[in-house]
């Protein structure tokens, strides 16, 4: 079964993360810690072999032990099976060969699924490092600065150095995630930021990572985007203990393989850690949702009062613009008083007398406007002629009229007392304006 629970790759779990080497250029003085393992060539050989016969020790504890030589045997198979199966315990086959341990990460456990998650979209010059405190996002914001303060400390305290903080955010288990990047600044004057991989290899040296755990660290991961080239050998190859068959299948369940990539789920521990990011995840988005939702409703608010403050100023521009036309008429008249008759005044009386002619006409719109009055007061007659006739109605149809004249008739009764209360709040406001313009005329007084 593939879960696909789509959590992104905030939490921190060692997968999706990886390291690159540090930029070219780069003048951050960190050591970085000497690699004494076995490598090359030489370690991936003797390793081989060493993962087939761990293969072949695990299939002959599963199907045929040959521990006590008789019908127990498989007994102790189906033990072993059991113990693979859950993922836990050790399997003795042969006296001679050590028992095998059974891990989550045996091919046979049961209790594996698939998840996706979203792919790191930052690069390696970019410096950011993401730390996990075991403290609540109220405490890891209030001091913010000191923490940045110890940190730069635990760096070397070089002064040429600044730490800064890109986020904070909540994780589950009374965890915050923050995320921070270092800047170099060189004698010249320029800054440019130390790469994630070179700080992230600063910090997890045993005596800083000693003094970071401290300050309450408790992972320290990097989250540098894949190259193509990185990206292709981690979907080719499966993670240990994964089935081929259920990889292949997730990929191709991925429903965007452009930014979210397959996770192994090995154990429920793995299952509960994600279900409680997913609702963490949830708990943020929802917050985020009812932010908006309060900004929707204050926004509305102030477009209702816009558009009742925008219909009030119309009312108030036709009003002044009456007054200036009446303003402008007398004005005019003042100003022609004894003067004769100009052309252009007697071209617009010829215009008024030809439209006042227009609308008198007995076709025209007087016309019509006479011929719907007369209509109207036949109608009217016919009313009052049809008024005299006298119907029979039903009983329960009066009742239903009767029940409907009554409810109409207490809305009204409700909407009057209304309108008086209003009136009554109306007046107390004037009121109270009144005394308070008279309160202001005797102060300037």
């Amino acid at each position: 079964t593939v879960f696909n629970f789509g959590s992104s790759l905030g939490a921190f779990g060692g997968f999706g993360t990886t390291t690159t080497s540090a930029a070219p250029g780069s003048t951050f003085s960190f050591a970085t810690p000497s690699n004494t393992g076995a490598g090359g060539l030489f370690g991936q050989q003797a390793q081989a072999p060493a993962q087939s016969n761990q293969l072949i020790n695990t299939a002959s504890a599963l199907s045929a032990p040959t521990l006590l030589g008789d019908e127990r045997d498989a007994i102790l198979a189906k033990w072993n099976q059991l113990q693979a199966f859950w993922g836990t315990g050790r399997g003795f086959f042969n006296n001679s060969i050590p028992p095998v341990d059974f891990t989550q990460e045996n091919p046979f456990c049961r209790f594996k699924a698939v998840g996706y998650s979203c792919i790191p979209g930052s690069k390696d010059e970019d410096g950011f490092v993401v730390l996990a405190l075991s403290k609540k996002e109220a405490d890891v914001r209030s001091q913010q600065q000191q923490f940045v303060e110890s940190l730069h400390k635990v760096l070397g305290g070089n002064p040429t150095l600044s730490i800064n903080v890109e986020g904070v955010k909540t994780l589950p288990d009374d965890q915050t995630e923050v995320i921070v990047y270092v800047v170099e600044r060189a004698p010249n004057g320029t800054s440019k930021r130390v790469p994630s991989s070179t700080l992230f290899s600063y910090v997890e040296q045993p005596n800083v990572k000693a003094q970071l755990q401290q300050l309450g660290v408790v992972v320290t991961v990097t989250r540098n985007a894949f190259s193509p080239a990185q990206l292709k050998q981690l979907l080719q190859n499966p993670p240990a203990g994964v089935d081929p068959i259920i990889w292949e299948q997730a990929k191709v369940d991925n429903p965007d393989p452009e930014k979210l990539i397959p996770v192994p789920m090995v154990g429920f521990k793995e299952l509960l850690r994600r279900l409680k990011i997913q609702e963490q995840m949830t708990k943020q988005h929802q917050t985020r949702v009812d932010i908006i939702a309060s900004d929707i409703s204050e926004l509305q608010k102030n477009q209702a009062t816009t558009v009742a403050k925008i219909a009030q100023y119309k009312r108030k521009l036709m009003d002044l613009s009456h007054r200036v036309l009446q303003v402008l008429i007398k004005q005019e008249i003042h100003r022609k008083s004894g003067y004769a008759i100009q052309v252009d005044e007697e071209h617009l009386r010829v215009q008024l007398d030809t439209i006042q002619s227009e609308l008198n006409a007995p076709t025209q719109f007087k016309g019509r406007l006479n011929e719907l009055m007369s209509q109207i007061r036949m109608q009217n007659h016919f009313g009052a002629v049809r008024s005299e006739e006298r119907y029979i109605v039903d009983a329960d149809l009066l009742r239903e009229i009767k029940q409907h004249l009554k409810q109409q008739q207490d809305g009204l009764s409700h909407l009057i007392s209304v309108i008086k209360d209003n009136m009554e709040d109306i007046k107390l406001i004037e009121h109270g304006l009144h005394d308070s313009v008279h309160m202001r005329g005797g102060k300037l007084s």
